[in-house]
């Protein structure tokens, strides 16, 4: 199986041994409403985004990945809310890696100034010289939200987006450089609309600081989509409000014609596959 995938083109390589010699890598460990939590990797440098996940449920997954928290070395907290947050000072005592949020989140989250590193908005992170984030502010409900623009020594960019109502002239302008895009696509509007929701609720979804739709995701990956973007991840999907094929269907609808890299869906069980940019293909984890 694995003569035939590389020898066709399909993959690269198939991941048996866990020991990657990749530009840039990005994995979820696990997306939706009941957590959160991605790794970026650049040369052995790893950045975990959220901490939505027990500290146990954590190092579970990282385990799926051949990891060791000792392999971390740092943690990004896009925002306050649960299903980001959970277990982050929890993981960053216990592993005693550096926790990185911005002030309204640690204020919200009630951690200490010497408990985390601090970072502004559009303020670079350099995690090390192989690898820094860039936090994107974004709208979603009570928080001061972020999206997360990686970038390795070799200038390969991916993004991290989840939990905001619209997009932002500023989240555009940084998302046309990326190669590998993971963003959600939360609700499908037919189904949220007409699902047992109550009203109020499913305005506060459907609004400037709630999620986004398949059609919004669509529509921005449509005004962001380039030649050298190498893969798409579809993230922290509703349960309840969508389904994978619906979310798919409406984003190939938007860029059909333009997109010639992989597209996937993030589960909330992960780890299921890991992108890796500046070869276009897809590791498969078996």
């Amino acid at each position: 199986m694995k003569q035939y995938l590389e020898k066709y083109g399909f993959i690269d390589r198939v991941d048996i041994s866990g020991e990657y010699n990749m530009a840039l890598e990005i994995t979820h460990l696990g997306s939706g409403s009941r957590g959160n939590c991605a790794i970026i990797n650049s040369d052995d440098t790893r950045v975990m985004i959220d901490c939505g996940f027990s500290i146990k449920q954590t190092e579970k997954r990282l385990l799926g990945l051949d990891l060791n928290v000792s392999d971390i070395d740092a943690i990004v907290v896009t925002h306050h809310h649960r299903d980001h947050s959970k277990s982050a000072m929890g993981v960053s005592k216990k592993w005693n890696t550096p926790l990185y949020c911005n002030q309204f989140t640690a204020n919200r989250m009630k951690w200490e100034s010497d408990e985390c590193n601090i970072f502004g908005n559009l303020e670079r992170i350099d995690i090390s010289s192989k690898l820094s984030i860039l936090p994107i502010p974004v709208p979603h409900d009570d928080s001061d939200n972020i999206a997360v623009i990686a970038s390795d020594k070799n200038n390969h960019r991916a993004a991290i987006v989840t939990d905001l109502g619209e997009s932002t002239d500023e989240l555009i302008k940084h998302l046309r450089g990326c190669e590998h895009i993971s963003i959600e696509a939360n609700y499908d509007n037919s189904r949220l609309m007409n699902g047992p929701y109550p009203d109020l609720l499913k305005r506060r979804i459907s609004g400037r600081g709630g999620h986004l739709s398949n059609e919004q995701t669509s529509e921005i990956l449509e005004r962001v989509c380039h030649p050298k973007l190498e893969s798409i991840v579809l993230c922290h999907l509703s349960e309840k409000n969508n389904a994978p094929h619906l979310a798919e269907s409406e984003v190939l609808m938007g860029i059909d014609e333009r997109f010639f890299g992989e597209i996937a869906i993030s589960s909330q069980n992960g780890p299921d596959f890991t992108h890796s940019i500046g070869n276009g293909k897809e590791i498969l984890t078996i």
